[in-house]
């Protein structure tokens, strides 16, 4: 199993080539070298000394790394019935990255290799760009054993029941100061990416769905909204940050749940807690109730193991956490072709 994540700097001095990594990626800027790697290298040295203070407030780095190790453990821990299962991590932007992961994947020789994301959601900018980098580093080392990727899973039944689990005690803690509003988080996407056939958003809104279907709460205030916006192109909304003004002129307590990230990092313990707390402070919200990430939950982690057995089990190279393709037909960047016979047959036109 070899997990995919982001990475982040573990140091201030990696706080600059871990930018530069993020913004030199052709999945996240759409244009071609040199222009590319001119503004990479720019932004990076730009946006450098706002991350070091980002990060300061962690202790100087990123915890994704071990918070990521520690999900690795336990799902190692939750395969042993499958044999000799190891569960390696392959980080994009920093280290252990792709060619590392890939090295010590080779030394283990294994007979299948199945890739997890841990974004439960589907992107073009996430997954697709981790599995290319895979895929590359692969080569390289001729690890040529067969290879599957789990595509994405947004209500896959125990990260639904691990976010709802999670998000329960929140609520009832906010009541006290009225009735509450769920603000579920999620990071956001230009809009000309989601034009463009990104799925990412249709799966966001599925995951915000699925949890409060799973919440059974009747008449619950809830919106799903986008954070971390940056640059001059137009975002999909609704902003997170608009979301907390909105609850301040509107009196409600707020609870806030990532519905994205499924450990915590720097838009979590950095963004949620401490710069929108202190905006919902600012607006007049009566109480800003912020729900953990998912982490090692063990619904979470039985989830993942679900996830594993199937694909396992499965002859495709590709699957989604249902099995087939998910997604409807607008949404070219999936994976997951089909005919629009098969997509006909299965009611993604209609969507």
């Amino acid at each position: 199993m070899v997990l995919f994540n982001l990475g982040g700097p573990d140091q201030p001095e990696s706080v600059q080539p871990f930018l530069f990594n993020l913004f030199y990626d052709k999945a996240i800027l759409r244009i071609r070298n040199p222009l590319r790697l001119f503004l990479a290298t720019l932004i990076s040295r730009k946006r450098a000394p706002e991350a070091m203070e980002i990060y300061a407030n962690l202790g100087g780095g990123s915890p994704l790394l071990p918070n990521t190790q520690v999900q690795a453990a336990a799902l190692e821990d939750g395969l042993q019935d499958l044999g000799d299962v190891r569960v390696f991590i392959s980080m994009r932007y920093w280290h252990p990255m792709s060619d590392e992961t890939a090295a010590a994947v080779k030394a283990f020789t294994p007979d299948l290799v199945v890739l997890l994301p841990l974004y439960p959601q589907y992107s073009t900018t996430t997954t697709a760009s981790s599995h290319r980098v895979w895929r590359e580093a692969a080569r390289r080392h001729r690890l040529d054993c067969e290879t599957r990727l789990i595509c994405c899973y947004p209500e896959e039944d125990g990260l639904i029941e691990a976010m709802a689990a999670r998000i329960r005690p929140a609520l009832a803690a906010a009541a006290e100061h009225g009735r509450p509003r769920l603000l579920m988080s999620a990071h956001g996407l230009p809009e000309r990416i989601v034009r463009d056939g990104d799925p990412y958003q249709w799966q966001c809104e599925r995951t915000a769905a699925a949890v409060v279907d799973r919440l059974g709460i009747t008449d619950l205030d809830w919106v799903l909204s986008y954070q971390s916006r940056v640059g001059p192109l137009k975002w999909i909304g609704p902003a997170t940050e608009e979301e907390v003004e909105r609850a301040g002129h509107d009196q409600v307590p707020l609870v806030v749940a990532p519905v994205a990230f499924v450990s915590e990092h720097s838009e979590t313990l950095v963004e949620l807690d401490i710069e929108y707390r202190e905006l919902a402070a600012q607006c007049g919200v009566p109480a800003y109730h912020r729900v953990p990430t998912v982490d090692a939950e063990a619904a979470f982690i039985d989830g993942l193991a679900r996830l594993a057995r199937r694909t396992v089990k499965s002859d495709q190279a590709i699957l989604s956490g249902a099995g087939a393709r998910i997604c409807p037909g607008r949404c070219g960047g999936c994976p997951n072709a089909v005919t629009a016979l098969e997509e006909a047959s299965i009611g993604l036109a209609a969507e």
